[in-house]
């Protein structure tokens, strides 16, 4: 039972479909990773292992990680960086069996970093899936120049098309920065037009934004509802999006009304 819990609002249990939060860990340490999710893990959908960290930890110890996050009804997740690091090095079917020699279920399928031609990408996105991967892949570039080339109705046909290539979930690219990326300008504020014109054009229950600021995670809350998809969301905060998806904090109060 929660403190108070005749003054909470209700939502959905997992296994969620939308309303995901999807949470970065950078290199906890397992006491305290599993101590974070004694407190908030039943919040937490998605855990991706950030870029390449776990090639500099302990291979147990990242095992032990993955049971645990899995043992709160998490996916864990390779991230994409990773996956470029072994189309790099030719390296990708070593990659995909020691993904699964890990415990991983999930993986991300990304170009954020390095050019991939965009069929071979969809069709390292379709192996994943044939072989039994939950898969995310991820639209946009980690350089503000690369990324400002790719234009809207081009991005959006990129992310139609990588869901129609078997990803589960398409991740719209901010960094951890949340600033000149994407669907952000260089305050990190979101563009209207172009956040309405992708909801208007894709099915956004298969779509996560990255959101690692506060005010952006409210944005995202305030237009499109409490069961948005929010990524690279840090672990320190977690507790604090779930009480802005449930209207627990002034800035999205008004959803209590």
């Amino acid at each position: 039972m929660k403190c108070f819990d005749f003054l909470l609002p209700e939502r959905g249990d997992k296994p969620r479909k939308t309303g995901i939060t999807m949470v970065l860990d950078k290199g906890l340490g397992y006491e305290t990773a599993k101590s974070l999710m004694e407190i908030s893990g039943e919040y937490v959908d998605l855990l991706k292992f950030g870029w390449g960290t776990i090639m500099v930890q302990d291979r147990d110890v990242v095992k032990k990680k993955i049971e645990m996050y899995k043992s709160f009804d998490i996916i864990p997740y390779t991230g994409g960086t990773l996956f470029e690091i072994a189309y790099m090095k030719n390296k990708t079917q070593e990659f995909f069996k020691e993904t699964k020699d890990m415990g991983f279920e999930a993986i991300e399928i990304s170009d954020g970093s390095i050019d991939i031609p965009h069929e071979e990408k969809l069709g390292f996105i379709t192996q994943a899936k044939n072989e039994g991967f939950y898969v995310l892949s991820e639209v946009g570039k980690k350089d503000i120049q690369k990324d400002a080339d790719i234009d809207l109705d081009e991005r959006i046909e990129l992310i139609k098309a990588e869901i129609s290539s078997g990803s589960d979930k398409v991740i719209i690219e901010a960094r951890e920065g949340g600033k000149s990326i994407g669907i952000f300008d260089d305050k990190g504020i979101a563009k209207d037009k172009e956040v309405d014109s992708i909801l208007n054009n894709l099915p956004s229950d298969k779509i996560i934004w990255e959101a690692p600021n506060k005010d952006q995670q409210v944005y995202f809350v305030l237009k499109v509802g409490n069961d948005v998809n929010l990524g690279n969301i840090s672990s320190e905060e977690i507790i604090s999006l779930e009480t802005i998806r449930r209207g627990l904090r002034g800035d999205t109060i008004e959803l209590l009304e």
